[in-house]
């Protein structure tokens, strides 16, 4: 069975006249009774049965017309989605960590789309820590994402997007919030709450502790700043955090870094040779030019 097959038999049921469909179809009358005849025996059932001076369809016929609509409909759909892909069109599934769901997301969405070109595309938001978006871009289910650096992905492409300072956070009170600045030791002198290990940033503090060779009290691990926060803001600990724009001055004191000058990257990731539609395309080289990094 082809879709031909079931164009030409849509099109004899409305007319129900093989000249008038032959010559709508522009093919031959032989052909297509041909034809017909091929499906006819493919189904096993009789499609079509004489009715005056024309035909008209069998209670299986009619049946079948059901369906052959059904599919003819979903292939027009199809082909005019494909077409939106094709062109200005189509959705954009985007994975970013926690930091960047306050505004920086939202707000490079909003200037993508206020682009003319843009209008049709359509995005789909996905929060979540690097190890789940990187594996989500490596199974297809997303186009681009917003994480840390990893080793070892050769088959993901990473360009650097955003540069966040690492400072360190303490509770309203706390004998450090007298000050604007700390040394990092101070790590070693107070509960320390942590970033969880499936995030970026907590194979970063890890990795930096082995450099400096401390050995902070981690009490407790967080995925994102604003769990950190908390637990901050109620005396549980302080923490090396990045300056990210959703930590609330009112609940917890910010410390500069007086001794080492840290930063974490946020990348912009997507998957190498790998075929994309122009909108995700588009989309990827406006992020490169909004870069912190972008020449």
């Amino acid at each position: 069975m082809t879709l031909n097959q079931l164009q030409y038999f849509q099109t004899i049921a409305r007319t129900e006249n093989y000249h008038l469909a032959a010559e709508e179809l522009y093919i031959s009358q032989p052909s297509l009774s041909r034809s017909i005849a091929a499906l006819e025996k493919e189904l096993g059932i009789l499609l079509f049965e004489k009715s005056g001076r024309g035909i008209s369809l069998t209670k299986s016929g009619s049946l079948f017309l059901e369906y052959t609509d059904r599919i003819l409909d979903e292939c027009r759909i199809a082909v005019y989605k494909m077409k939106q892909l094709s062109g200005n069109g189509g959705r954009i599934d985007i994975g970013y960590v926690f930091p960047l769901a306050n505004s920086y997301m939202p707000h490079m969405a909003r200037a993508f789309l206020s682009i003319e070109e843009n209008h049709d595309v359509t995005f789909s938001f996905h929060q979540d820590q690097t190890s789940s978006i990187l594996n989500g871009i490596k199974r297809g289910q997303l186009d681009v994402g917003f994480c840390s650096f990893v080793d070892y992905e050769p088959d993901l492409e990473f360009f650097p997007i955003l540069s966040q300072e690492i400072i360190m956070i303490v509770p309203p009170g706390h004998a450090l919030a007298r000050n604007e600045e700390a040394s990092i030791m101070e790590l070693c002198n107070y509960p320390v709450i942590g970033y969880n290990r499936f995030s970026g940033l907590g194979n970063y503090t890890q990795d930096l502790y082995r450099r400096l060779k401390i050995h902070p009290d981690i009490v407790c691990e967080c995925p994102d700043e604003n769990a950190i926060m908390a637990l901050v803001a109620e005396h549980f600990g302080i923490a090396l955090t990045a300056r990210v724009d959703t930590l609330d001055p009112s609940r917890i004191h910010a410390l500069t870094l007086s001794d080492v000058s840290l930063s974490h990257q946020v990348f912009m990731v997507w998957l190498k040779n790998h075929y994309q539609i122009p909108a995700i395309t588009r989309f990827i080289k406006f992020m490169k030019k909004q870069s912190n990094f972008a020449k």
